[in-house]
């Protein structure tokens, strides 16, 4: 197996939702997989020019070609590597000329996910016995598309939250309908103490999300999607988890409190805040593949390792995310701010960071909020 260990995958599939769904069916035969995606053909064999794979997923039907051209390319040079085709066509003809050309699997749309991961454990075979080297591990996973374990995908509320402004309560309401922990996690904070403006408790998920409004709700959906611990099997590294994700709550409600202060709105900041920690939790999530894969790691290694890594894990999410310019900044503020840096919106995150990190009596937390016009004897929330 190529990349020391661990498995490589290219998937050919210009239908988001199905690559998702088969990159997912992949990760969770091999923990740890590096897979990469390919919307149209002529990115397929380019990407197969350069590189390497264990396994190959190949729609036929693709925008600029057929699959079974990929499928010609690979078996010109590799007569045993696994390749999978995955079509609607279901007719014999079909089948017969895809086998033909040495294909080890067929899978005719839709599939039963069940069935398709049967099928890959089948063709894969998937051992535990080479476990790959961790450093390994990590650089391979920069290279693909990171995904942190969690129910709720922080990408696509982050896509939300560039469209907050054209979204209703009732809109975001119908697309949560049926996810549990949204809803849950919404009803609380609305009937919490701060929201409560009536002395009635709020008894949808519509008027949770109107009682606090959409930002502030996207927002609150966007701290569950980061919550990966609860996804995680190992003690230390739920441990981890945990106390970075917590670390992030705390900067986020610093700096609303600052925010509210100043008088400012709070919501972007808020934001940032919370994806302060991205780098943290997708590195803690490819140390329990690594885990998971028959590695080994104590607390302190562990905890070295998440050191090491954040920063490039943070940059490559912020790649990915698409996230603007001026959030990746904030997000940069809670780390380090230049002394010359005049921005108010940064030098809060930044004093937000240290406030939540208990240094405010610090030589420049207390210049921090000194520029900021505060007094600083005087407690910072209300």
């Amino acid at each position: 197996m190529s990349g020391g260990g661990f498995l490589k995958a290219l998937i050919l599939e210009d239908d988001d939702l199905v690559s998702e769904l088969l990159e997912t069916v992949v990760a969770g035969i091999y923990p740890g997989a590096l897979v990469k995606v390919a919307g149209s053909l002529g990115e397929a064999l380019e990407l197969v020019s350069g590189n390497t794979f264990d396994l190959f997923i190949a729609d036929w039907n693709l925008p600029d070609g057929a699959g079974l051209e990929l499928v010609k390319k690979v078996r010109k040079s590799d007569s045993d590597v696994p390749i999978v085709m995955v079509s609607a066509r279901s007719d014999r003809d079909s089948v017969l000329k895809a086998a033909y050309y040495g294909i080890d699997g067929y899978m005719t749309k839709p599939f039963d996910v069940q069935q398709l991961h049967q099928r890959l454990v089948k063709l894969l075979q998937p051992s535990q016995d080479t476990v790959p080297e961790v450093a390994a591990l990590l650089k391979s996973s920069l290279e693909g598309i990171i995904q942190l374990p969690t129910d709720v995908d922080p990408a696509d509320v982050l896509e939300l939250i560039r469209r907050q402004d054209e979204l209703s309560p009732s809109q975001l309401a119908e697309r949560w309908r049926e996810e549990a922990s949204i809803t849950a996690r919404l009803m609380d904070v609305a009937n919490s103490t701060s929201f409560r403006r009536t002395g009635k408790p709020v008894e949808s998920l519509r008027d949770s999300i109107s009682s606090m409004g959409v930002g502030l709700a996207l927002n609150q959906v966007l701290a569950l999607s980061l919550d990966v611990s609860g996804k995680l099997k190992h003690e230390v590294l739920k441990g981890l988890a945990k106390s970075h994700y917590e670390g992030a709550l705390q900067v986020s409600k610093e700096a609303q409190g600052l925010a509210i202060k100043l008088k400012k709105q709070p919501v972007s900041l808020q934001k940032a805040a919370l994806l302060s920690r991205l780098g943290e939790l997708a590195v803690v999530k490819v140390l329990n593949d690594y885990i998971a894969l028959g590695g080994a790691l104590d607390a302190s290694e562990a905890e070295q390792l998440v050191r090491t890594w954040a920063q490039p894990y943070g940059n490559r999410l912020k790649v990915q995310w698409r996230l603007p310019l001026r959030v990746r900044e904030l997000i940069g503020a809670v780390h380090f701010l230049p002394v010359d840096c005049t921005q108010e919106d940064r030098i809060i995150m930044r004093a937000a960071a240290m406030l939540a990190g208990g240094q405010k009596e610090s030589e420049e937390c207390q210049r921090l909020l000194r520029r900021l016009g505060m007094d600083t004897e005087e407690p910072i929330r209300d």
